[in-house]
């Protein structure tokens, strides 16, 4: 069983938007992204916050031409990139006072995408109030997207194919259970605990790419995602979509997830009891 989904009376954008973002992205995929798959030079990359933290030409590139797209779309917005953020953060405490707001993720993933791996995609969020009310999952290499808002089902759109509705999966036991969980992304004095909960699991991975682990929860391929480390690119998006795909969402302290949130740790899972099992067992990381 899953939970019951709240109906709002109106998407927040109409099927022509949606249409119209989602060739937006998959334009920007194909002018900016792919071309340079495998093909990026050393000084085509560059360092963060560290060495496991990219950002890479195709990452500045696409996600000035997905803005621009935007903008042109949507002309009272708020739009706030993850390349932007970073030489701006102050502005995303502003996502919860926008009535609209865009968050991109241009390439999430980089570290995989820098380093000639697969995993990686394009995240699109739009949020009302802080609150996600869109979300879109791209995939640049298959070029497919998983896209959900707060009205309707979680759905993946392919070339050439009816859309298909998405269910999340039937959830269980703590050792049935298969998922993602980012030990790195935790606080360093919650690492260790984690990693001793792992091998409670039948199968407990990451795969560096937010995108990519959300899009397997909402097929119902893993039971769960755990995610830290909270950006409103990485996760507003995912967390929407999973909703929609009869997840349930919410930090581990129990409170509603929102785009500007950026502490603690936000949990979904297959269903609610599901997730009180899981949160039981991380019981550590509300400490």
């Amino acid at each position: 069983m899953t939970d019951t989904l709240p109906m709002p009376i109106s998407a927040p954008l109409t099927p022509a938007q949606r249409s119209q973002v989602l060739n937006l992205v998959r334009r920007a995929a194909r002018a900016e992204i792919m071309p340079r798959f495998r093909a990026l030079s050393a000084d085509q990359i560059d360092q963060k916050s560290g060495p496991q933290d990219l950002v890479t030409e195709a990452d500045r590139a696409s996600e000035a031409m997905i803005a621009r797209g935007l903008v042109q779309m949507f002309p009272n917005a708020f739009i706030v990139g993850e390349e932007d953020a970073a030489k701006n953060p102050d502005i995303i405490a502003k996502i919860a006072e926008a009535e609209m707001a865009f968050t991109i993720d241009p390439v999430d993933g980089t570290w995989n995408y820098a380093h000639g791996l697969t995993q990686f995609g394009v995240i699109l969020s739009v949020t009302r109030f802080g609150v996600p009310v869109f979300g879109l999952l791209y995939d640049p290499v298959m070029d497919d997207a998983i896209v959900a808002d707060e009205v309707g089902p979680a759905q993946m759109l392919q070339p050439r194919r009816a859309p298909r509705t998405l269910n999340a999966s039937v959830g269980g036991e703590l050792t049935d259970l298969q998922g993602y969980a980012n030990l790195y992304m935790l606080p360093e004095n919650k690492r260790a605990a984690m990693a001793a909960s792992l091998p409670t699991f039948q199968r407990a991975l990451s795969l560096r790419c937010a995108c990519h682990e959300f899009r397997m929860l909402a097929q119902g391929h893993v039971d769960f995602v755990l995610s830290a480390g909270l950006t409103p690119w990485d996760h507003a998006a995912g967390a929407l979509i999973a909703k929609r795909a009869g997840c349930h969402v919410a930090m581990t302290d129990g409170s509603d997830y929102r785009a500007d949130r950026r502490d603690g740790a936000l949990l979904a899972a297959a269903n609610m009891a599901t997730w009180n099992r899981l949160r039981d067992h991380w019981s550590f990381l509300n400490d």
